[in-house]
């Protein structure tokens, strides 16, 4: 399922991005900045499981997002400013690191490094972005599979209408 936001906070920052006067420091953070407004959207259905705290009327119930049944997962490099800016929303979920390059004569990508953690049971939101082809991100999305996780969240800043038909068609299920 694909949800596109469509804010004009969203635009005007995606806008700033094809800016070609928009320089790397600037780049960098308004990444941050759509990434932290799209995990808002991605996870505003996720069941809140209550705590009590204290608070300045003494200790109540509240209801918290599970943090530790969270993974944010990045295809390296270009995924980085976007991971830093969710795992600061959420500090005690964890991250995955994916790198991939590309084979120049079939095409395909090669995985050369996997450290995302134990999946099983657990949300993971994998960050990347732009999807282009979609090759590497189906490609990371069906190694996640592999390691049972409840459910995968892609988030993407910007996509090609080819590049997300392909998701949606080889990984329906991913939200």
């Amino acid at each position: 399922m694909i949800y596109e936001l469509s804010n004009p906070v969203v635009k005007t920052l995606l806008n700033h991005l094809r800016e070609t006067k928009t320089d790397a420091l600037r780049f960098r953070h308004i990444v941050q900045e759509l990434s932290r407004m799209l995990v808002y959207e991605a996870l505003k259905t996720q069941t809140l499981e209550d705590h009590t705290i204290v608070t300045w009327k003494g200790e109540e119930r509240f209801g918290f997002i599970k943090e530790e049944d969270i993974i944010f997962v990045t295809i390296l490099r270009a995924g980085l400013p976007m991971i830093e800016a969710t795992t600061a929303l959420f500090p005690k979920a964890l991250s995955g690191f994916l790198a991939m390059k590309r084979d120049e004569n079939t095409h395909q990508s090669i995985l050369y490094y996997d450290r995302v953690p134990d999946c099983k049971g657990k949300t993971i939101i994998v960050v990347d972005p732009m999807v282009a082809t979609a090759g590497s991100l189906c490609d990371a999305i069906s190694l996640i599979e592999s390691k049972s996780p409840q459910k995968i969240i892609s988030l993407n800043i910007i996509g090609s209408p080819e590049g997300m038909a392909i998701l949606e068609q080889k990984h329906p299920s991913v939200e």
